[in-house]
């Protein structure tokens, strides 16, 4: 059995790559869009078994994993940015401000017929941020694919002042539950590999 990982997300793959499990990507192409009075967590749920059985209906002898994550302020989804306009009205709205960071995973093996779906959330508080912070981090372009307009891997951490959970979580893929899903549902242990 091949475990993929079904994103494009440089930073998932980087995370899933720390462990000693070997994985291939393939990537899921579905449509994201929000549906009306949809949840912030039934969001990320959704999304991420759309991503994972998008690919595993192709390759359904495979272990599949999807993931998908979303920043949320005042139940507001802060998704990914259409301008640099758009990044700065976010980010002055995360100033000096608490928000959530919320990914769903989901792991498929269609193969014998199991599916697990959960979620993470983080919570991550940034610095009163000055117009001219915001001006400055936007400057590095790293904002324009990222939910909530920010990387905290990246630049983006510079505004953080303080995190409260999972760091990977934010990054994009909360390796720790992962983990323990793996172990508990498909007897993989990311310390050894399969």
């Amino acid at each position: 059995m091949n475990i993929i990982l079904a994103s494009g997300s440089p930073r998932r793959k980087e995370i899933l790559a720390n462990t000693n499990v070997e994985f291939n990507v393939i990537t899921s192409d579905i449509d994201e869009s929000i549906l009306k009075n949809e949840d912030p967590t039934q969001l990320v749920l959704r999304l991420a078994f759309e991503k994972c059985m998008s690919v595993a209906l192709k390759n359904p002898n495979d272990l599949v994993i999807g993931a998908d994550t979303i920043v949320v302020l005042d139940h507001e989804i802060l998704g990914k940015p259409k301008s640099e306009e758009e990044a700065f009205d976010m980010l002055s709205k995360l100033s000096n401000r608490e928000h959530q960071v919320i990914t769903g995973i989901s792991i498929v093996n269609l193969g014998n017929e199991k599916k697990i779906v959960d979620y993470a959330i983080s919570n991550v508080k940034f610095k009163k941020l000055t117009d001219q912070d915001i001006k400055d981090y936007i400057s590095t372009k790293e904002c324009l694919d990222k939910a909530g307009s920010y990387g905290i891997q990246g630049y983006g951490a510079l505004l953080v002042e303080g995190i409260k959970g999972d760091y990977f979580n934010i990054v994009g893929l909360p390796i720790s539950k992962l983990s323990d899903i793996l172990k508990e549902n498909f007897n993989i242990n990311l310390f050894k590999g399969i």
